[in-house]
């Protein structure tokens, strides 16, 4: 008798983990982590895209991914099969098509057959009118040349060493382009600085250390501000997550303390580093948009561009390049008064940096990932628009 009940519940058990999500939490599978101890085992990753419903409202879809070794040996190193799901929440009906990757670890190494099926997900007039039947969807493929998602060939996806998973082909991500970009922006910076610190008579070597002091703060900053926003995903992988808020706290009083050492003008110093800043930042949130990190909220609305997060490619509202361009604003603007030599010391410096928190407070609210209303927040933008009055005003009267 007690073996009959176990087999039961055994049987309800596996019907509801096949069950549509409509009805239940959508099932998924497991699997290592890149940073596990199955670190040595091989993964892949793999890309099929759907239509979102034309008209209703957002909804949630939830995409299956289903796979086997092509040619499964006796005694396998990993896994020979996996079924794992992926959900997608506040999808917007008409916003354009909509890919979505997945990451499978611990397998077996060689040539993998993968499939992927809608069991769940779709708007408008057809909503609430039962489950619907699964879909078998497309493989995607990407064209930087258009711009555009498409239809790729279904053939087999081979394994690759774990932790360089993350590198294969995403559909609008381009692997690398982060740390490139990023170093582009700190050459631009260091060389527009140099130019105006020249003018001060401020040495290269000088400046040179501050700029090395101020920016191993700013990444330490940055990190830590990531840590205590997220204590939970920086575990994952420690080579993503930075935040900008941190660098922009920790970089200026390591290079205040810095230039108070060598005994240098400190407003002056940081007036001539302002430009340099914003250029590093403007050409750094490009790599952000490259590599899928930041992104902004999905839209239907005609300013959205078809970005990625790395996970889920749809039509988003481009959060990084309206950053990488407020950026921009303020480095040009900080640029042009300082050449023009009018301005109090330490007022151009003031003024771009509370220029952008105003900005970056409200870009943070349209972010994927965005944070929650805070008092913190909201002060923190009234105070910071307050300062740029005031510093503007000074400008002004100084003219």
């Amino acid at each position: 008798m007690a073996r009959r009940s176990a087999s039961r519940r055994k049987g309800r058990t596996r019907h509801n983990a096949g069950a549509s999500a409509d009805n239940t939490a959508p099932r998924h599978v497991v699997t290592p982590a890149p940073g596990d101890a199955n670190d040595e085992a091989e993964a892949l990753s793999v890309t099929h895209w759907f239509e979102p419903a034309d008209d209703g409202e957002p909804y949630t879809a939830v995409v299956r991914f289903s796979g086997h070794h092509v040619c499964a040996p006796r005694s396998p190193r990993g896994r020979t099969t996996f079924t794992q799901d992926e959900r997608v929440e506040g999808i917007l009906p008409g916003g354009g098509p909509l890919a979505v990757t997945t990451w499978a670890y611990g397998l077996e190494p060689g040539e993998w057959v993968v499939s992927a099926e809608l069991l769940s997900g779709f708007g408008g007039a057809r909503a609430g009118r039962g489950r619907r039947r699964a879909t078998t969807l497309p493989r995607a493929q990407w064209s930087w040349r258009r711009w555009s998602l498409g239809t790729g060939s279904f053939t087999a996806v081979r394994t690759r060493w774990a932790p360089l998973v993350r590198l294969t082909r995403v559909p609008a991500v381009l692997p690398g382009s982060w740390p490139a970009l990023i170093s582009l922006g700190v050459i631009v910076g260091v060389l527009v600085q140099a130019t105006l610190l020249a003018e001060a008579h401020v040495g290269l070597e000088h400046a040179l250390m501050i700029d090395g002091l101020a920016l191993g703060a700013g990444l330490i900053g940055a990190k830590l501000w990531y840590v205590a926003l997220k204590p939970q995903s920086w575990r994952k992988r420690m080579s993503e997550g930075w935040s900008v808020d941190g660098l922009l706290v920790a970089a200026p009083v390591a290079g205040i303390a810095a230039v108070g050492a060598h005994e240098l003008a400190i407003a002056a110093f940081l007036d001539a580093s302002t430009p340099a800043l914003f250029l590093g930042i403007a050409i750094g949130r490009l790599g952000c948009f490259f590599t899928g990190c930041c992104a902004g909220r999905f839209t239907s609305g005609a300013l959205g561009i078809w970005s990625s997060d790395r996970r889920i490619g749809a039509r988003r509202i481009p959060t990084q390049l309206v950053e990488s361009a407020a950026a921009l604003l303020i480095a040009m603007a900080a640029l042009a008064i300082s050449v023009g030599g009018y301005a109090p010391e330490g007022a151009i410096f003031v003024g771009g940096l509370s220029a952008y928190l105003v900005a970056r407070q409200r870009l943070l609210r349209i972010r994927a990932d965005a944070r929650g209303f805070s008092r913190a927040a909201s002060l923190t933008a009234v105070i910071a628009g307050l300062v740029f009055i005031g510093d503007a005003l000074v400008l002004v009267v100084s003219a």
